[in-house]
């Protein structure tokens, strides 16, 4: 019983690590800019340069995560991390200069990846030295769990004025990083689990490296558009004005439990046909608003969006930290810094061509199509270099 206590207090400690990082600091913006278009200079092209830069600070947490390999200087990260996610929640809020708000996200991707990757990290040495099955799907559920508390945050608060809503996400966010620091023990650095036996990585080849970097830098791409946009692109179409708010919730609602059916699923059919499967429902839901502008189909999009980039991240993230259980953050940060990279470029030219069309259309294709390109990786990981997953799944 004990022991099944502490595992449930160290990945509750990560799934409030996550509704802070990345539910409030990361993706409040987003159902934010809807409001802040309105009552602010914010403008599409802004918006978008913000969403870059945003992405930007993520790559820098990407990178400390890669190259930092000491576990006690990642777990003070890891709670420097939380504190900065509050500071820049308030941030944004406190000022209407372009500038601050650059700063804020910049500070706010950073600490989204200390968050995700090296909180994960942390969260999945935790589980491997103690013998516990290496699967992050309650962990990375916090994910969908800060969406949907951040869209009813902002449903229940739509009297406040876009300041004060920041103002009261960062409140928020004070009370979760208590549980999000008290509740993660210190990492054991003895190298070895609690039975004595020494830990030891299993390093993919290089062929199967360089493909999966590949295939998750496509998904960056299909992730960035309605991650940034979703709530816009909704609130775009006059049919559903004021309805952006609940696809951004539904959003959250079936990410939430995502990534614990994609850990089964995994379990069930096996590490690479489990991402054929979500890449293909990944694609599907990022075009399915360009196929028709009624409210259904925006909230089936918001859904599958929902419910397969979540999948994705858990699946490649548990994989990646599974080949190194000794620094279980080290292959977890190179594969986001591949997912990053795009995340940079993406939302700044999907802003330009939201500004020259007149709506999302061309961006979600784009998009769409970028994960179709990673589906056709992964049959080609699939043929020539599935037998590093099988080290994984014997």
């Amino acid at each position: 019983m004990g022991a099944d206590l502490s595992r449930l207090k160290v990945l509750a400690s990560g799934v409030f690590c996550l509704i802070l990082t990345m539910g409030i600091a990361r993706f409040s913006y987003t159902p934010m800019m809807p409001i802040m278009f309105d009552q602010t200079a914010l403008s599409k092209v802004l918006a978008g340069w913000l969403a870059t830069i945003n992405y930007a600070g993520y790559m820098l947490g990407s990178l400390t995560a890669m190259l930092v390999s000491n576990l006690i200087i990642k777990d003070r990260i890891y709670r420097l991390g939380l504190i900065l996610a509050i500071v820049t929640t308030f941030m944004m809020g406190l000022s209407e200069e372009p500038w601050v708000w650059a700063v804020s996200r910049f500070v706010a991707g950073f600490s989204t990846a200390s968050g995700i990757l090296i909180g994960s990290g942390l969260m999945l040495s935790w589980l491997i030295t103690h013998n516990h099955r290496s699967e992050m799907g309650i962990h990375f559920s916090g994910i969908g769990l800060g969406i949907s508390g951040a869209a009813l945050l902002l449903w229940f608060s739509e009297s406040l004025s876009w300041s004060q809503q920041w103002l009261a996400m960062g409140l928020l966010g004070v009370f979760l990083a208590i549980p999000a620091w008290r509740w993660l023990p210190p990492p054991d650095v003895s190298g070895a689990n609690t039975s004595g036996k020494l830990l030891k990585d299993n390093p993919p080849s290089k062929r199967f490296l360089k493909l999966m970097i590949w295939a998750y830098f496509c998904a960056g791409f299909g992730f960035v558009i309605s991650a940034t946009y979703i709530v816009a692109i909704v609130e775009s179409q006059p049919a559903m004005e004021g309805k952006g708010e609940l696809a951004f919730l539904i959003l959250g609602l079936c990410a939430a439990p995502a990534c614990i059916i994609w850990d089964l699923i995994s379990r069930k059919v096996g590490i690479l046909n489990a991402l054929l499967l979500v890449y293909a429902i990944h694609a599907l839901g990022i075009v399915l608003p360009t196929l028709n502008d009624t409210l259904l189909f925006a909230l089936l999009s918001a859904g599958l969006y929902g419910f397969t980039f979540v999948g994705i991240v858990s699946i490649v993230l548990t994989m990646a930290g599974r080949f190194y259980p000794t620094k279980p953050a080290k292959l977890m940060g190179l594969l986001t810094i591949s997912y990053g990279v795009p995340q940079i470029i993406a939302p700044t030219i999907a802003g330009y061509l939201a500004e020259i069309s007149g709506n999302y259309n061309a961006a979600l294709y784009m998009a769409s199509g970028f994960v179709i390109l990673g589906f056709f990786t992964i049959l080609v990981i699939k043929k020539y270099a599935g037998q590093d997953i099988d080290k994984l799944e014997r």
